[in-house]
């Protein structure tokens, strides 16, 4: 998840609309990082990025819709998945992107203020999975090549190796408040490909399902079942 850490640095084509919307969005993210989801007023938004209230109010409606198209916007930024040939240097370059984002100064208080919006506003809390999501799905095609290759069990559940591989992370930084460095991103990335080698993340293969009306038949034979031991138990007594 290697991104800018402030928008306002990138020149996207487009003519005012896009202008406006880098502008707001990268004013979004300053008043995020200083004040706080909660601390998010529309009307700072648009004096900070020099555009009219009216703009700001009719395009994005509130702060929550101003969070939304910035995770949007932080998602379309991102790196794409790293693919070296091998799982294990790949899910290590995860590790390291993640570790980049949440320990960088700016990105990393992003982020903490849309996760802690997220806990109290469903319109964050949206965005969140939706940037979570893509970027999952993102480096979950590296995965997905390494069951090609035979390096990961057949079945395994790439979404959720990624997830492994970050969730010692954002434990630390959103739970414990400990430090996270690059010892515990290798051995984050370590500890989810050891469990992924071992099979721990494979899908569980559901049951056959009974083709129609052999159910019926199998109750109506344990019932009859039933019904015999009785009678038998009833003569022998």
């Amino acid at each position: 998840m290697e991104q800018e850490s402030r928008l306002a640095g990138m020149q996207r084509p487009g003519g005012r609309t896009a202008r406006v919307r880098e502008a707001v969005l990268a004013a979004t993210q300053d008043e995020l990082v200083e004040r706080g989801f909660h601390g998010l007023a529309m009307d700072q938004v648009a004096a900070r990025a020099g555009v009219g209230k009216t703009t700001v109010y009719r395009r994005w409606g509130s702060p929550s819709g101003l969070v939304a198209d910035l995770m949007t916007e932080l998602a379309e930024q991102s790196s794409p998945h790293a693919d070296t040939g091998s799982v294990e240097a790949d899910l290590r370059a995860n590790a390291a992107s993640v570790l980049g984002a949440v320990t960088d100064r700016r990105l990393g208080a992003t982020f903490q203020a849309v996760i802690a919006a997220a806990t109290c506003d469903e319109e964050a809390a949206a965005a969140l999975r939706a940037f979570y999501g893509r970027r999952v799905a993102e480096w979950a095609r590296a995965v997905e090549r390494a069951v090609e290759r035979g390096e990961l069990p057949e079945g395994t559940d790439a979404a959720e190796v990624v997830r492994a591989v970050s969730a010692p992370l954002y434990y630390r930084l959103l739970v414990t408040k400990e430090p996270v460095d690059e010892n515990v991103a290798v051995r984050s990335a370590l500890q989810a490909l050891a469990a992924a080698r071992a099979g721990a993340f494979v899908r569980a293969v559901p049951p056959p399902v009974a083709p129609s009306g052999e159910g019926e038949r199998s109750r109506s034979g344990r019932a009859q079942n039933v019904t015999t031991a009785d009678q038998g138990s009833e003569m022998r007594g």
